[in-house]
């Protein structure tokens, strides 16, 4: 009686995994449909690219539309890896020491400390714009890629900390009873046992705190200067007054050449960043 269900169980089975495909296809076709469109416009060569075409392929191919982007962008990009190279692996660094210290090295007050770097993940960036640029006018920092990522920094702290803290919360505490037995001072046992195995966590922070920078536009625009904008802002700039024909070429070839550093970052990086989610990085 059983054998005769069998079958019919695993013909069941694999019509839900056919069924489940071709759900998860159409959600992968449509998800790139805006991408089709916008390789394809920047591609084409100026008098083609057009509203009423943005489907068909090109008459000619052309790659006027990426040199143009690039000779408009260059500048913020190279702005944007400064803020968000720098501005990750410190964030990163110092989130580490943090949930390192809140989660091995208890002293009293530890769950205030935490509870109060918690609330800095929930305050919105407007609120403090105005006394964050006021700040950084008195350090004189204001314009300045440093000032960017200071900010950056300072307000990435928190989600860094929490990262970290509920990561290191796994880590077996008698692995830090024996570095003490052993004579290891704080830093000495983060140094040599808790840092080797920081990987999956450094992986996410990183990449969270990367593709957060890279894509920032409020605190770019309002606390940076022309020599200081990140490619955020130049983008934006592509837009025009629109006193001239609109450049579709341009434009699209400028927003992907804005978003493959994001998209090179987590197609090298991506197996790093689930192993990190699985390893509890995100747990507590």
């Amino acid at each position: 009686m059983t054998a005769v269900k069998a079958p019919a169980a695993r013909g069941t089975s694999g019509v839900g995994q056919i069924a489940k495909l071709a759900v998860l296809l159409a959600f992968v076709l449509l998800f790139l449909i805006p991408v089709y469109v916008l390789v394809v416009t920047s591609f084409k060569p100026l008098e083609e690219a057009d509203p009423s075409s943005a489907w068909s392929l090109p008459d000619q191919w052309s790659t006027y539309g990426w040199s143009a982007a690039w000779n408009e962008l260059k500048g913020g990009l190279a702005n944007s890896v400064k803020i968000a190279v720098s501005g990750s692996i410190i964030s990163a660094v110092l989130g580490s020491l943090n949930g390192y210290v809140l989660s091995k090295w208890r002293f009293p007050g530890a769950d205030v400390v935490f509870t109060l770097f918690l609330f800095g993940m929930f305050i919105p960036y407007q609120a403090v714009m105005i006394p964050l640029a006021g700040l950084l006018t008195e350090v004189e920092l204001s314009g300045t890629i440093r000032g960017l990522v200071l900010a950056h920094v300072v307000y990435g702290i928190p989600i860094c900390t929490l990262i970290f803290r509920n990561y290191y919360v796994t880590i077996p505490d008698e692995l830090i009873e024996a570095s003490r037995v052993d004579g290891a001072g704080m830093l000495r046992t983060y140094w040599s046992v808790v840092l080797p195995v920081s990987g999956p966590a450094f992986a996410v922070t990183l990449i969270w705190q990367f593709t957060s920078m890279w894509n920032d536009f409020l605190f770019a625009v309002f606390l940076g200067a022309p020599d200081s904008w990140p490619v955020t802002v130049m983008l934006n700039n592509t837009a025009g007054s629109g006193a001239v024909a609109v450049q579709y070429n341009q434009q699209m070839a400028s927003a992907l050449l804005a978003s493959l550093p994001t998209l090179l970052v987590y197609l090298l990086l991506g197996r790093f960043f689930m192993r990190g989610l699985m390893a509890g990085a995100l747990k507590g």
